[in-house]
């Protein structure tokens, strides 16, 4: 396995007097699809944001392409490689949805701009704002820069949130594009079978700690996750469903 392009090594981040990460760690590796999972409040949106530079941690380490990164900054390191795309609002404001393609086309060379607006449905949204996409619509063409772009790492917070099937699918396969591109994907979110059919890895978050768990099929048989996170409350409806097909399908 190729040497990861991010490393977060034994964060520990508290907001006040409650400590949310106490020693989590988790990689991105070139042209694999790390599903970063746990409940809500864990810490995974945390792990992101200290990533980027937008939250400070208490303590750690940050490389990236191998250099330690003491003070990370999204734009210093958006210049090396890194895409982010947040829970919500990556695109925003008065350009249209055409505009940010050809934008993002000129300055990183195009990489197969037709192609990727076709795959993504995005022809009949290339004349619209920001704010006339429906939420599978504003992920699709936010996958669609990331895919123009051609990131070396890529986090993403939440991808597959609120999204009917069939984008949730275009979202996906987006995703693993990317990784076959040799981008090193972090991916977080609570809709299992979408993201264990996506992902190379599985990392756990609780209890302020990681766990990795390896692929996913290794990742389902692990009782502990299954129980703790797989039955609770926050995952889709078809998490139990994703447990039993992604052990036969892939084992």
């Amino acid at each position: 396995m190729s040497e990861p392009i991010l490393v977060l090594d034994s964060i520990g981040k508290s907001f006040g007097r409650r400590r949310v990460l106490s020693s989590a760690t988790v990689h991105a590796s070139p042209g694999r699809v790390t599903a970063l999972l746990g409940r809500n409040g864990c810490g995974k949106s945390t792990l992101m944001k200290i990533a980027i530079g937008e939250h400070a941690a208490d303590h750690g380490v940050i490389r990236f392409d191998g250099q330690w990164v003491r003070r990370p900054r999204l734009h210093r390191l958006a210049v090396l490689g890194l895409f982010y795309l947040p829970e919500r609002g990556l695109i925003v404001g008065s350009s249209t949805v055409g505009a940010r393609i050809d934008a993002i086309a000129r300055r990183f060379g195009g990489r197969m701009v037709e192609e990727v607006v076709a795959r993504l449905r995005l022809d009949p949204l290339l004349d619209r704002l920001p704010e006339q996409l429906s939420t599978g619509e504003r992920r699709r063409a936010e996958l669609a820069l990331a895919l123009i772009r051609a990131p070396r790492c890529m986090l993403a917070d939440e991808p597959l949130m609120g999204l009917a099937p069939r984008d949730a699918d275009d979202i996906a396969a987006a995703l693993r594009e990317l990784a076959a591109g040799g981008c090193g994907l972090i991916v977080t979110g609570h809709e299992v079978r979408v993201l264990l059919d996506t992902a190379d890895e599985v990392v756990w978050v609780v209890a302020g700690t990681t766990h990795a768990l390896g692929p996913p099929e290794e990742a389902v048989r692990n009782r502990s996750f299954v129980r703790d996170y797989l039955s609770g409350p926050e995952t889709t409806s078809t998490s139990k469903t994703a447990v039993r097909t992604t052990s036969s399908r892939r084992v």
